[in-house]
């Protein structure tokens, strides 16, 4: 398994590891499952992949959610299918909720009440997190006062089941953690080399055609909720189609939230993931890339 922010270099690694022996790479990062975001979740494409099998990569409408529960089950079956065919599955992704899911398990919450959910999305950010405070504060000390989603979800979950987010994560269930052997290896490249990486990339997805690809997701008009909606580069390219914002600050936008989402994650991988992860800090290049794949031997 290969974790870590993005543009950290995961799936060149993972391209190299899977050329030692045969091999299939199973997508781990909660926006490239999606079809319709090839360029702005930086999917790989098929030259890219050299042959290489890869699944779970844009197999879910954008018209779909698709729940950390649902993305375990379905990488459960492909890691199933390639020890099959006695071929090694090589995961790859940014999304530390999907890989703890399809490890350790996942709660059974029931599901919320949908009065409760509706009033719960009409508070402001600032105020859910005042009531987390209160109903429940180990939850609230485990988030940033600014994650809308997760302070909404930790408070419908209070309100609706009567327990707090900390009881249901104790009765995890369903977990393959045990029952694998599992190499990980956590990139933690430099900050300033990762926020360059992000910030270039971003200008090439530009250059390659995020716009039209925004244009034709706008074309569906999906939900405003959609997960896919949200994903960074939407928003600011369609603020940009709407002539809210120029060219430029359209850009300067979504570097911004794609450094904030890579330091997100840099900070998650660090701090949250396992002492059997090993973790590599170094920056990761051409010349560089054969040695880290012995990591994993």
């Amino acid at each position: 398994m290969i974790v870590g922010p993005t543009a950290s270099g995961k799936s060149a690694l993972a391209l190299e590891l899977a050329k030692k022996q045969a091999s299939v790479v199973i997508n781990a990062d909660s926006a490239q499952v999606y079809q319709d975001l090839q360029i702005l979740s930086a999917r790989p494409t098929e030259s890219e992949m050299e042959g290489v099998p890869h699944h779970l990569y844009g197999y879910i409408d954008g018209a779909e959610a698709c729940s950390a529960a649902r993305w375990a089950e379905d990488a459960k079956t492909a890691i199933a299918k390639a020890h099959e065919q006695n071929i090694l599955p090589i995961l790859v992704g940014g999304t530390g909720l999907y890989v703890r899911t399809l490890l350790d398990g996942i709660s059974p919450i029931p599901e919320i009440d949908p009065e409760i959910r509706q009033e719960i999305r009409q508070l402001e950010t600032m105020e859910a997190y005042r009531a987390l405070s209160e109903e429940d504060r180990i939850a609230s000390g485990k988030l940033n006062s600014n994650d809308r989603n997760r302070i909404q979800r930790a408070l419908e979950v209070v309100r609706s089941t009567g327990k707090p987010m900390n009881y249901w994560h104790q009765q995890k269930s369903g977990g393959i953690g045990d029952q694998i052997k599992l190499n990980a290896v956590v990139l933690l490249p430099p900050r300033d080399w990762l926020y360059e990486r992000c910030d270039r990339r971003f200008s090439i997805m530009l250059e390659d055609g995020a716009i039209d690809e925004v244009k034709a997701l706008i074309s569906r008009n999906l939900p405003s909720d959609c997960p896919v909606q949200r994903a960074i580069g939407v928003p600011e390219i369609q603020a940009l189609l709407n002539g809210e914002i120029d060219r430029d600050t359209a850009i300067e936008q979504a570097q911004i939230a794609t450094r904030q989402y890579a330091k997100r994650q840099y900070t998650w991988f660090r701090n949250q993931s396992p002492a059997s992860w090993r973790h590599f800090e170094g920056n990761i290049n051409i010349d560089n890339i054969g040695d880290i794949v012995t990591l994993f031997q």
